[in-house]
């Protein structure tokens, strides 16, 4: 571990961990602390989960941009299903104590952004999950340890249910329009279920974006051991688009969607080629991170620390939009709308703008728009439109509780694609 002013380098094997980010939320973490990410070891495209008793592990990492490190702890919160606390005690889900030091940080080197890099693994020797379910990992200085600064969401999965499904274009809405549906079976393997009519619900969650997620309560039918959902309106989502992209990996180099990058005063900015709407236009297939981003700098041996922080300049060549709002989302902006990522309109150019300080490396993003009345549900169709020929991703999750039970069990978690 690294735990001092002078050592400036992290002895990472290279390869060894790829990291993906995940759903999360900072609070009070503001302008100091940014990229936060929760990665499945050796995994990219993997969901934040690890398999229960198993050697998996996460990695969670995030930035400080300061001159020195400060003094941080963790702890983990067991959940359910929707993210609330179960009430368990920490002894019923925890083996170790559940306040444990960040210890593995280091400085970057040779960036122009000054910052610190904490690194936590989970489990680890202090801290280990020994139930199912959904977990918050919450951040906080030790001084204040009632005052959580951010926290990185994940789940532990038993497996002990197998889960098979497809996605297909016929729908109960239209063939080849605007929709995409799901069919699924569910078979248990090491677990009985008296009753799958009320023990079970599943979750499905496209894209990683959790305002996405759609719960159902009923399986459509029940074939021996195998339970079946097909033909319900918790299947059908909304088709979407390819996700857009752009790279940073390089500051002497205009990299994919980039038009131009220079350094002002403090940093480099990067201006991305401005975007313009696709819902009127045809379908354009692109091989994408489905919402995802990696850290990358071309030329260092430990992107973590020697990518800098550029200023990326969004720009979206359309009319403005009424009474809603424009923001820019993936993985990076963890899904949330809020003033970080919201767009504003230039009368002058006839366009949105967005400045946001981003880590180099590879990004996927789309442009959604939130009503500012009624339900504020974020929607790509205006600006990207719903093209059923979309390659998505679909995360389904299966929770378990018999009567009597204290908490759900997380029973299975897959992730299926559109073909």
């Amino acid at each position: 571990m690294i735990n001092n002013h002078n050592d400036n380098l992290r002895a990472y094997a290279l390869n060894t961990v790829i990291i993906i980010t995940l759903i999360l939320s900072f609070s009070s973490f503001g302008e100091r602390f940014r990229t936060m990410k929760i990665s499945k070891e050796g995994d990219f495209m993997a969901a934040p989960s690890i398999r229960l008793d198993s050697d998996e592990r996460l990695i969670i990492s995030f930035d400080e941009w300061s001159d020195d490190y400060s003094d941080l702890q963790y702890r983990l919160i067991h959940c359910g299903p929707d993210w609330k606390p179960s009430g368990l005690l920490e002894s019923e889900y925890l083996d170790g104590f559940n306040i444990a030091d960040i210890e593995d940080w280091a400085f970057s080197s040779n960036t122009f952004v000054h910052f610190v890099n904490y690194r936590i693994e989970i489990p680890n020797e202090n801290m280990n999950p020994l139930l199912s379910g959904n977990y918050i990992l919450q951040i906080f200085e030790r001084d204040d340890p009632e005052e959580t600064l951010g926290e990185a969401r994940f789940s532990v999965s038993e497996h002990s249910a197998d889960i098979f499904g497809g996605v297909t274009t016929q729908t109960d809405r239209g063939l080849n329009t605007e929709w995409q549906q799901l069919e699924l079976k569910v078979i248990p393997s090491d677990v009985n279920i008296d009753d799958p009519y009320s023990m079970i619900r599943v979750d499905i969650t496209q894209n990683n974006a959790p305002y996405t997620t759609t719960t159902l309560r009923t399986p459509s039918r029940v074939e021996g051991k195998d339970i079946i959902y097909s033909h319900q309106p918790e299947l059908i989502f909304k088709a979407g688009n390819e996700f857009r992209r752009f790279e940073t990996i390089r500051t002497n180099y205009n990299d994919m969607h980039v038009d131009s990058m220079r350094f002002l005063s403090k940093n480099y900015h990067a201006w991305l080629t401005p975007d313009t709407e696709r819902a009127s236009k045809q379908y354009s297939y692109d091989q994408t991170q489905q919402g995802r981003y990696l850290i990358r700098e071309y030329n260092s041996t430990d992107s973590d620390l020697g990518a800098d922080y550029v200023t990326v300049h969004f720009i979206l060549d359309t009319p403005e939009a009424v009474d809603a709002d424009v923001y820019v989302e993936g993985e990076f902006t963890r899904f949330n709308h809020d003033d970080s990522n919201r767009m504003h309109y230039d009368y002058n150019q006839g366009a949105y703008m967005l400045e946001m300080p981003l880590k180099q490396g590879s990004y996927n993003y789309r442009y959604v728009a939130v009503p500012r009345r009624g339900n504020r549900q974020a929607d790509s169709s205006l600006i990207e439109g719903n093209k059923y020929e979309t390659r998505n991703e679909y995360r389904v999750q299966v929770w378990y509780r018999p009567i009597g039970a204290r908490y759900d069990r997380l029973i299975g978690d897959q992730i299926l694609y559109t073909k």
